[in-house]
């Protein structure tokens, strides 16, 4: 069970310099698929737009983000330079967040659960 309630919470908790790449992330997100809606699943931030969209979450060396595998598999060449994993990106802290990569899967996503039944 989370110690947070919100979103909010979550981010705020993290250190300084880790709140301003998940608040990066966030925004970008919430930009990218402005119908989707948030809250925390797992523990961690959760975009839900029909179905799963994506989660992020913060840890010592990286933010994960998991923006489920097809995801993965249709950036495959964008992602080469970071650690992946099925259904996992890491961002490492001593980089830059790629936001327009963020973005498009994003809106990959969005636009994939669009083509879903509604749930």
């Amino acid at each position: 069970m989370s110690r947070f309630t919100t979103v909010d919470e979550y981010i705020a908790a993290q250190p300084s310099a880790v709140q301003k790449r998940l608040q990066t992330i966030h925004q970008t997100v919430q930009q990218a698929a402005p119908q989707a809606t948030e809250r925390l699943s797992y523990g961690m931030p959760y975009f839900g737009f029909n179905g799963r969209l994506l989660y992020f979450s913060a840890f010592k060396h990286h933010i994960g983000f998991y923006p489920m595998k097809s995801s993965i598999n249709h950036f495959s060449k964008e992602l080469s330079g970071y650690k992946t994993s099925v259904a996992t990106i890491q961002f490492p802290h001593d980089k830059p967040l790629p936001l327009d990569l963020i973005r498009r899967i994003a809106e990959f996503r969005a636009k994939e659960n669009l083509s879903k039944p509604k749930k």
